[in-house]
This record gives C-alpha cells, sequence and structure tokens, in this order.
C-alpha cells in the first residue's frame, strides 16, 4: 500500500513538473520582431505612367509578385548571351563562394535546432583494479608488507551506463538563438542571390562591350577602306598634276592615324574578354568570343510599382533579415538575467561478475535537476543588451539605407534610358548631317573650290559621329542592365528559404 502511495506520489510529481517545465518553456523574452517600414514612393519620377500610383510615406514590405521571371536576361534575345549566362550560374567561384557561406550559415542553424533535444551517451566499461593495501591499514616498511589480515587481489568490473541530459528553454535563449541563426541563414541565402544578380549583370555588360568593340571594329576596317581608296585617288590626281603634295601627305596622315585608333580597338576588345572568362570561372587563355557587331535594341523592361522592390532585390530582402537577426540578439541578451536548468540522469548496470552483469540487482542510476544563475557580473548584462539595442538600430537603419539606394538606382537607370534615347536620335541625324557634308566636301574638292583639308576635316567629323551613335546604342544596353539588376532581375522574396527550409537537414529546393 504504501508502495502504491509513493508511486502515485512519484506520478502526480512527474505531472505536475511537465506542466510547469510546459508553461516555462513558453516564457520566451525579448522583443517580439516586426518588419521595419521602409520608404516608398508613389511612382517612379523618370517614367512612370500617371496611373501608377502607391501609398505616401514608409510603406511596409509586403509579398509581391516580380514583373520580371527567371532569367532575365532572355529578353535581350541574344542565344549568345544566353549561352553565358547558364555558364555562370554553374562555373562562377563568387558564386560558389557565397553557395558555400549559405551551406555553413545553415548548417549552424541546425546544430542550434539540435540544443531543443536531449544529450545522451552511452560508456561502457571493463576495468580491472587491484586495492592498495594502505587503503585498509596495511604497513609498508623496507621491503616487507603487512596487512592486517586483509587477502587482497584484483578484481575486475563491468559497467554499463547510461547518461542524459536536456537544457529546458526556459527563457527562449535556444529559441532566440535559433531565431538569429536563421535569421543569419536567410540572409545569407539572400547574399547568395544578389551575388548571382551581380553575376549575371556583370556578364551581360560586358559582353554588350565587346559587341560594342566588334561593331567599332567593323566602323573602323570600313573608315580604313574608304581612306585608303581617298588616298589611292588623291595620289593619281597628284600624279596627273591635279593635287599637291600637300594633298598626299593629309591623306597619308589621316589614314595612318586612323589605322592606329582601330588597332588601338583590340586592347580594350581583349580586356572585356578576359572578364567575361573570369566571370565563367575559366583562365583567360582558354577563352575567346568570336566577333559579332552589337546591333540588338534595348528591350522595353517593365518594372512595375516602387513598392515592389522592397520584395524583389535580394540585397533588401538580406538587410530585412539582418534587422530579424539582431532583434533575436536583444531577446538572447536579455535571458541572460535567468537561471539556466539543466535535469540530468544517469543509470546502468555494474557488477563484478560478467555472467550478472545485466542483472536485475546489478542496476544503478541517479537524476536530478541543476541550477546555474549569475548573482554578480559588474553589469555586464546591462551592457551587452545595450549593445545589441543599437546593433538593431544600426540595422535598421541600414535597412532603410538599401531601400533608398534601391530606388536611387532604378530612377538613374529609367533616367538614363529616356534621355540616352533621345540623345541617339539627336546623334543619328548628326551623322546624317555628316554624311551629307561629306559629300559636299569631296564634291567642292573635286571642283577645286576647297582644299583638301576640308575633306579630312568632313571624314574626322563623321568618324566621330559614328563612333558616337555606337557608344549611344552601348549605353543604352548597358542601362537596360543595369535596370534589370536595380528592379532585383528575375527574382522574388517567395524565393526565400523559409526558417523550416534553413533548419531542415536534408535541404529543399529553394535551399539548393
Amino acid at each position: 500500500m504504501t508502495d502504491s502511495r509513493n508511486s502515485l506520489r512519484r506520478g502526480l510529481g512527474t505531472v505536475v513538473l511537465a506542466v510547469y517545465l510546459t508553461f516555462l518553456t513558453g516564457c520566451t523574452v525579448g522583443p517580439k520582431y516586426a518588419r521595419p517600414s521602409a520608404v516608398a514612393p508613389p511612382a517612379y519620377k523618370e517614367l512612370t505612367p500617371e496611373d501608377f500610383k502607391d501609398t505616401d510615406g514608409w510603406k511596409q514590405a509586403q509579398p509581391g509578385d516580380a514583373t520580371l521571371k527567371g532569367n532575365w536576361w532572355e529578353i535581350f534575345n541574344d542565344p549568345q548571351l544566353n549561352a553565358l549566362e547558364q555558364q555562370v550560374n554553374v562555373s562562377n567561384q563568387n558564386i560558389a563562394l557565397a553557395g558555400a557561406n549559405f551551406l555553413a550559415a545553415r548548417a549552424l542553424v541546425r546544430q542550434t535546432r539540435a540544443q531543443y533535444y536531449p544529450t545522451i551517451t552511452a560508456n561502457p566499461t571493463i576495468t580491472n583494479s587491484r586495492p592498495s593495501l594502505g587503503q585498509f591499514g596495511g604497513v609498508k616498511t623496507g621491503t616487507s608488507s603487512t596487512s592486517s589480515g586483509f587477502a587482497l587481489s584484483s578484481f575486475t568490473d563491468y559497467s554499463l551506463a547510461f547518461d542524459a541530459s536536456w537544457v529546458p528553454d526556459f527563457w527562449g535563449k535556444i529559441r532566440n538563438t535559433f531565431l538569429q541563426n536563421a535569421a543569419a541563414a536567410q540572409a545569407s541565402a539572400a547574399d547568395l542571390e544578389n551575388v548571382r544578380l551581380t553575376a549575371q549583370a556583370e556578364l551581360a555588360i560586358n559582353y554588350f562591350e565587346t559587341r560594342t568593340q566588334d561593331a567599332l571594329k567593323q566602323l573602323f576596317d570600313e573608315t580604313v577602306a574608304a581612306y585608303q581608296d581617298s588616298l589611292e585617288l588623291t595620289q593619281l590626281q597628284f600624279n596627273a598634276g591635279l593635287a599637291s603634295d600637300e594633298a598626299v601627305a593629309q591623306a597619308e596622315t589621316q589614314l595612318e592615324a586612323t589605322q592606329a585608333q582601330d588597332t588601338n580597338l583590340g586592347i580594350a576588345r581583349a580586356q572585356f574578354e578576359h572578364a567575361i572568362a573570369m566571370l565563367l570561372g575559366q583562365p583567360a587563355s582558354t577563352f575567346s568570343l568570336p566577333a559579332a557587331p552589337l546591333e540588338a535594341s534595348p528591350p522595353a523592361v517593365p518594372f512595375g510599382l516602387p513598392s515592389q522592390i522592397l520584395e524583389r532585390r535580394p540585397d533588401v530582402a538580406s538587410a530585412e533579415r539582418l534587422v530579424a537577426q539582431a532583434n533575436a540578439q536583444i531577446g538572447l541578451a536579455t535571458a541572460a538575467y535567468y537561471p539556466t536548468v539543466t535535469l540530468s540522469a544517469t543509470g546502468g548496470f555494474s557488477n563484478t561478475s560478467p555472467t550478472a552483469w545485466f542483472a536485475w540487482p546489478s542496476r544503478f542510476w541517479s537524476a536530478g535537476p541543476a541550477l546555474a544563475e549569475t548573482l554578480f557580473e559588474g553589469g555586464l548584462r546591462r551592457a551587452t543588451v545595450r549593445q545589441f539595442r543599437a546593433s538593431y538600430d544600426r540595422s535598421v537603419a541600414n535597412y532603410r539605407q538599401t531601400v533608398l539606394t534601391a530606388f536611387q538606382q532604378v530612377e538613374d537607370n529609367l533616367a538614363a534610358l529616356r534621355i540616352l534615347s533621345r540623345q541617339l536620335r539627336q546623334q543619328d541625324t548628326a551623322v546624317r548631317s555628316a554624311q551629307r557634308n561629306l559629300q559636299l566636301a569631296q564634291q567642292r574638292y573635286q571642283a577645286g573650290i576647297d582644299p583638301y583639308l576640308n575633306v579630312i576635316t568632313a571624314q574626322t567629323a563623321l568618324l566621330t559621329n559614328q563612333q558616337a551613335a555606337v557608344n549611344l546604342r552601348r549605353d543604352q544596353m548597358t542601362a537596360s542592365v543595369q535596370l534589370i539588376e536595380a528592379l532585383g532581375g528575375g527574382w522574388d522574396s517567395a524565393q526565400l528559404p523559409s526558417m523550416r527550409d534553413v533548419s531542415e537537414l536534408t535541404p529543399s529546393a529553394n535551399t539548393k
């Protein structure tokens, strides 16, 4: 009867303890996280139609669909660029580095998650021992030893012990550590996508730079051929007494100077090609890109609403996750004010006879809680909380600055595209005027009205304007790429792995 009462008391005590622990486990300390607000203008200043409006002031980010999806570079409709971009995703070493950083951050989350569970160890031992005679009153004098009637011999102890310990998360220390590391892993995932987007954009820009050099090379080759024809014609006229020696010298100078410029184009072309090789993860000496003049026109880039920037840029997502990390650090520092409780138990079997090793009388056990509390630390915990509150404020400011920078970059490139479009139309008109001027100068020279210097001047003006038109087309393509990059490419926040994703031992599709 007494044994039954004792068992009942122990059972009730266990239930009460379980309820108490469950209650305490929910007492997580520290501030509850709320995503900080960020400024979002009602519309883009540089190019937004009037009917695209949003709310004024600091707008809280909400999930939104990205206007561009997936492989954003396909908007340029260039098969060669498409193939190169696919190689960047596979072979770029900066992307590989960022990917490894994310895997390490995800593994740290998994380590933290393991702290929710008890630790259980097994310690089997077989020990052969012989006690000292001195332990039982034995005396040693010179070379002789005596004992008080004890007959001591060695013996073997067989033991199998199991140890279990668990630290209940009473005040949210483990939870806040988990939230901190999970947010850091999500920020690392966003950093990976930002590195990927940067590499993709750099490749596209270097690709269009290379194609621009090919277009300039074609222009200068054609110009050199035209100047060569002019020189030969001038020499024939000189031999016939219809042109001066000065005209021949001027034609030769014009040809040689243009040939030098033509040759110099190879430097920039080689450098852009080498930059592409580096982005592809290849040695510059093993990569070459066949020449093909730039013929593409800037596509119409869908830019959506300003508030969508908050959900479409991976650097903004990373900055927001760092705010969440800083918030969890405040909770972790606050939890240091409270005691740590450890529940531990040990049990097993021990016997000097191997045949009776696992007999029921050979069992042993011990169990009990342990509590640790810091009584004095000279204000360390208070200073730590203040430090992490300041870190939180810093991360909020960084988040908002990142958002402002994003809007600036979008506006910059919208303005660039709008102005470059107008400038290119004007430049094309200038090219046509220069072509007409050259025709008139050649006619007046052949008629003996003007000197050959006027032809040289007209040729130089035409080449300068043609070169400017090619460079403006390059600037348009560059601004298009930079606008897409500023809009976040084809990324959106739905692709960011959840806390469950980053804590799983087996990665999900969003974390591979």
